[in-house]
């Protein structure tokens, strides 16, 4: 098979592939009762049908059997050269590792996955072959969670990844697949409706081809074909939940191609559709001029046929050559058969450079995985550097997202920008077309506010890495203060080698990780006194008076709790509960309200145990919680109880964007925050420009209602842009 297209292919070496990957095997079968072997030959029979080179289908002979058999990497580079031997090293599922989650081991493998195709891009090739050919086989594994967790990843990672190297045809196939897994009744839903549909015009886009074959042929385009479609169920699906509309009113579930000459064609096509069709308004894109990064090319645009129903459709118009990039990707313009090099590969897909950042900023894999996703699924906005180079992002994405695009360093130092020459906020939210200024200052550090509103993952991952070392310094500071100070208050001098055997005994690395611990409240200084000099331990206090830690505003104001120690009466929970407004803590343990996202009552909410500084309640969906995720056991379920919004104030911190920056604009958010009955504890402005002023508000309000009404009522004022809640 791959002599029919590469004469040049030695058929030994790959026949020999074959007989080694056969008896490798011989003794495994897959679940279905086949000969494992069926595996391997079915994923190098469709890597042969792309007509990718030797090494490509060697690799596929071969590529599970250095983990799923004794065969070695030395002997297949023996036998087959360092070549192969490097890209099989790359597609085997390394040794798995005992992790602490199904997900976290995803995570990890997928680290793997991006560095080993960051180095030659045939490693994914081989591996959206793989996976194609077990999601076709999906049947036939037993287990219903592991069915549904391969589609979820399937949806997730290799469905985008496919996308990214504009292997289209191969994309469409495993999504549907995942799809129908993972939502067996929604498929079989839009599978029948599209089957009626079919019955009702079994003409119709037989009919839509001919008419539109008419229309080019009278402007005298040179026409190569004319082909028409129904989207796939998953893209049909994925548009209703998009637009939150029922099957029936979708407009377009029916895609044309329009296959010409030449680029000119293109054009005089496109010309000619929207002369004889009515436009459907934001539907054109020219991708011919402004390619997609995976090299994709096409104008796209939208057009209602009258004489058919007034049936809407989308209409694909592009050259022979075009189509062959979008269906077959980069296995369309294969760079190795002019022995290019995985550096030129690099050049042409960007977006593995910036995995292979995001990979390098990320914390953990789970990070990794998190900030990839937000990278891979994504719409497209074009928008140009003043030089006049074509940056591409996410839609949503703000001119943070463009800092970092254009380089890391950039992205750090970001002080402003402007878009089209104004200065904007760095939350705008950028369009296609837009021309970005991005200002920047020596020494400027990251935001970590930028967080809550970048769009990339590269962004984030980068903003996080910064916001993580300062936190770790923060609290390796702190920690080591208050490790001196608890030293100093049994009458001893604070020094580092005195504090040494409590780096074993308190498993930390070194006495910074030890000092970084307690600063995070993970440790207490008594802990670490007490395990470095174990005399000063005396007997156990009977009491110890806690001050319940005070929320923001007037709630719970002056009060104590004391242990239970013996024969004393232990504070009850419901005593305890009712003085706070929440249930489910424990008596005698301090609480306080998290400030990062300013919980209220009227929000699902979660409690955080720290040591030495008790619960910490957050909003269930904070962002701060990810750091927790190692730890669940310090997670408990707390709730407000129902009268707890009179019981006292509490903070809600509101972000408010106004006009200009006169005082005017301030004096109107102030005076309308206090007609609804709230207070402002703090007011602080974050950005001050001539066009505008943002400002970070702290207000006392009773609950998520009054705040709500707060918000709504200086989206009313003269002046005032944009109210949004701070996220956490």
């Amino acid at each position: 098979m791959v002599g029919a297209y590469d004469p040049r292919a030695d058929q030994e070496l790959i026949a020999a592939a074959y007989t080694l990957a056969e008896a490798a095997h011989a003794p495994q079968q897959r679940e279905n009762g086949e000969p494992y072997i069926v595996h391997p030959l079915a994923v190098a029979e469709i890597l042969a049908g792309y007509k990718l080179d030797q090494g490509t289908i060697i690799t596929a002979l071969l590529h599970d059997v250095v983990e799923d058999t004794p065969t070695s990497l030395l002997e297949i580079e023996r036998k087959f050269g360092k070549e192969v031997a490097k890209l099989v090293d790359g597609v085997t599922k390394l040794t798995r590792l005992e992790l602490q989650s199904e997900r976290t081991k995803q995570a990890e493998n997928f680290r793997k996955l991006v560095l080993a195709m960051s180095e030659d891009i045939r490693v994914l090739l081989v591996k959206l072959a793989d996976r194609l050919h077990n999601m076709r086989t999906l049947n036939a594994v037993s287990k219903p969670e592991k069915r549904r967790r391969t589609a979820r990843e399937t949806l997730e990672i290799y469905a985008p990844l496919a996308e990214r190297i504009g292997m289209d045809a191969l994309k469409t196939e495993i999504e549907t697949l995942a799809f129908r897994e993972m939502d067996a009744d929604a498929w079989a839903t839009i599978a029948a409706r599209l089957t009626f549909l079919r019955g009702q015009g079994a003409d119709l886009i037989e009919a839509i081809e001919q008419d539109v074959k008419r229309v080019l042929h009278e402007a005298e385009v040179k026409l190569v074909d004319v082909s028409g479609r129904e989207k796939s169920p998953y893209s049909i699906w994925r548009k209703m939940q998009k637009k939150n509309v029922a099957f029936e009113q979708l407009s377009d579930i029916m895609a044309f191609r329009v296959t010409v000459a030449d680029k000119g064609d293109c054009y005089a096509a496109l010309g000619a559709i929207h002369s004889a069709y009515r436009v459907v308004p934001g539907r054109f894109k020219d991708y011919i001029s402004t390619p997609k990064t995976n090299g994709y090319q096409s104008l796209h645009t939208g057009v209602t046929v009258p004489e058919r129903r007034n049936a809407k459709i989308e209409v694909q118009i592009r050259t022979r050559e075009m189509h062959e990039v979008a269906d077959l990707g980069v296995a369309a313009h294969w760079i190795y058969k002019q022995g290019d090099t995985a550096a030129k590969d690099r050049k042409r897909y960007p977006w593995v450079r910036d995995l292979l950042e995001i990979l390098d900023a990320a914390n953990d894999p789970q990070d990794f995985l998190d900030h990839t996703k937000l990278e891979l699924h994504r719409d497209q906005v074009f928008c140009f550097t003043p030089k006049g180079d074509l940056i591409e992002l996410p839609k949503g994405a703000t001119p943070v997202d463009f800092a970092y695009q254009v380089h890391s360093v950039v992205g750090d130092t970001c002080v402003g920008a402007k878009v089209n020459g104004k200065i904007v906020p760095l939350r705008h939210q950028l369009e296609n077309g837009d021309q970005i200024e991005i200002i920047t200052a020596r020494g400027g550090t990251p935001n970590p506010g930028w967080e809550r509103f970048v769009a990339t993952g590269k962004a984030r991952a980068r903003i996080r890495r910064f916001v993580h070392a300062q936190q770790r310094s923060e609290h390796q500071e702190n920690g080591r203060a208050a490790i001196a100070k608890a030293v100093r208050a049994e009458g001893l001098d604070f020094s580092e080698k005195l504090i040494e055997p409590a780096i074993k005994i308190l498993k930390q690395t070194d006495f910074a990780m030890l000092c970084v611990a307690v600063g995070a409240g993970n440790l207490t200084p008594r802990e670490v006194v007490h395990a470095a000099v174990p005399e000063l331990k005396g007997p156990p206090r009977v009491h110890e008076t806690l001050p319940l830690a005070r929320p923001r505003g007037r709630l719970g104001e002056g009060k104590t709790l004391t242990k239970a120690g013996k024969g004393d009466k232990a504070v009850s929970s419901t005593r305890r509960d009712a003085a706070m407004g929440i249930t489910g803590l424990v008596a005698g343990m301090a609480v306080n309200f998290a400030g990062c996202c300013h919980p209220l009552p009227g929000d699902r909410i979660l409690g955080i145990v720290t040591t030495g500084r008790g619960v910490t309640i957050h909003k269930n969906d904070c962002h701060s919680l990810e750091s927790f995720s190692a730890t669940p056991e310090r997670f408990i379920d707390v709730d407000w109880e129902d009268d707890a919004a009179p019981k006292g104030t509490h903070i809600g911190r509101i972000e408010v964007v106004t006009e200009g920056a006169s005082g005017n604009a301030l004096a109107g958010v102030t005076t309308a925050i206090a007609k609804q009955e709230g207070a402002v504890a703090s007011l602080k402005i974050t950005n001050r420009a001539t066009e505008y002023c943002e400002l970070l508000v702290d207000v006392e309000v009773r609950d998520l209602r009054h705040l709500s009404t707060i918000i709504a009522a200086l989206r009313a004022c003269p002046g005032v842009t944009g109210v949004n809640r701070a996220r956490g």
